[in-house]
């Protein structure tokens, strides 16, 4: 049985440096710079917004200054009264080389406000390439380029994962942890694998081709639309592509509540639109592994510290020299909200499977135990 046990947290080790040695194959380090576009073609980038974040005039400040010769800010807001439109004015008066306008209304073509808000932005777009940008983004100069370059002859949408930065604080550590190092790196391995997901942060979108399938609403075949773009691309015979080095999301203060509130949400919307792929997250975190080598130590009469510590050495060490590698943020806390990650990621698959409701921005929304149920969202 130890023999078992043994091979057991061994292939899961093994699985995870082979992530992360494809991980960083893919991804170029932090603040690499745009590969060079053939065309710069104009483009309308759609943002969705609703209330104030912790860096909304930093990453509102950053939309207006890309280096893109010909583009299109579109910013849209369900209720005229929400306390973001103040700051959207303002940088709108800040800038005014750069065309942009608010376009204020809720389409409710779908159970998900953000594609609800978004539906206008996308009719109003005025290029026949159109980036759906979520609000807390921080976009670097040649964000538009690296969205560009990433698209190839068999792509069908191209993404960014969130790289979560300036945290402040040890559970936004802890959400760094969630999202560079783990999901970024998974996604970036399916992505070189051949199967990508679309990931909702920033995508880029051909307008003709979309519209030819239906347009924005089409996007409503799902809960969340990125799990709807996923399906839809991959349905007429192309490819989710993502880009070299993925954009900031600066997080700022965060608390364990939100983080669990967050990360629990996310994992109920994969397991309804893509449980095959979401079963085995079970055993992805250092805690499989290290609980198969615990249990072989055990049957063996070996050191169980040693073994433990060997496990857990090879479990975070190629972790964070990724992380090093590729200019994500790194700190004495980094280790330890590693761990609390993995401690917290078992649980969260776990409540995944139970449906119930959650508050996104204000919007009650429920997640059944079977397929997409999904009630209809409520305004607070």
């Amino acid at each position: 049985m130890e023999y078992y046990l043994a091979i057991a947290s061994t292939v899961l080790l093994l699985v995870n440096l082979v992530g992360i040695a494809i991980a960083a194959w893919r991804l170029s380090p932090n603040g690499s710079p745009a590969p060079l576009t053939s065309s710069q073609p104009p483009v309308s980038i759609v943002i969705p917004a609703r209330g104030i974040e912790n860096f909304t005039p930093l990453t509102l400040a950053h939309a207006f200054q890309l280096d893109w010769p010909h583009y299109e800010l579109i910013f849209c807001v369900a209720e005229d009264r929400d306390p973001v439109m103040p700051a959207i004015r303002e940088a709108i008066a800040a800038h005014p080389s750069i065309p942009a306008r608010i376009l204020v209304g809720d389409d409710r073509i779908s159970a998900n406000p953000k594609l609800n808000n978004c539906v206008k932005g996308w009719r109003a777009a005025t290029n026949d390439w159109v980036i759906l940008a979520d609000s807390n983004v921080l976009m670097p100069p040649d964000y538009i380029r690296h969205l560009m370059a990433g698209w190839r002859p068999d792509t069908g949408l191209v993404c960014s994962t969130p790289l979560g930065s300036r945290p402040d604080g040890f559970w936004a550590e802890v959400e760094c942890m969630f999202l560079n190092s783990h999901q970024a790196k998974w996604q970036y391995v399916g992505e070189a694998l051949g199967f990508g997901f679309a990931q909702g942060k920033s995508m880029l979108w051909h307008k003709p081709m979309l519209d030819a399938r239906g347009g924005i609403e089409a996007l409503a075949a799902e809960i969340a639309e990125d799990a709807a773009a996923t399906k839809l691309v991959n349905g007429i015979g192309r490819k989710v592509h993502l880009v070299a080095s993925p954009f900031e999301q600066p997080l700022g203060r965060r608390n364990l509540e939100e983080i669990w509130g967050r990360q629990s949400r996310w994992a109920r919307l994969r397991r309804v639109t893509f449980p095959a792929y979401f079963a085995p997250e079970i055993l992805l975190g250092s805690l499989p592994p290290l609980a198969f080598g615990i249990a072989a130590a055990v049957i063996a009469d070996v050191n169980v510290a040693a073994v433990a510590a060997a496990i857990l050495l090879a479990a975070y060490l190629p972790e964070l020299c990724l992380a090093k590698a590729k200019n994500w943020p790194l700190s004495a806390a980094s280790l330890p909200a590693m761990m609390v990650r993995d401690i917290m990621m078992p649980a969260i698959w776990l409540r995944s499977w139970i449906g119930g409701s959650f508050d996104w921005r204000g919007n009650t929304m429920t997640i059944g135990t079977e397929g997409s149920e999904l009630n209809t969202p409520s305004a607070a």
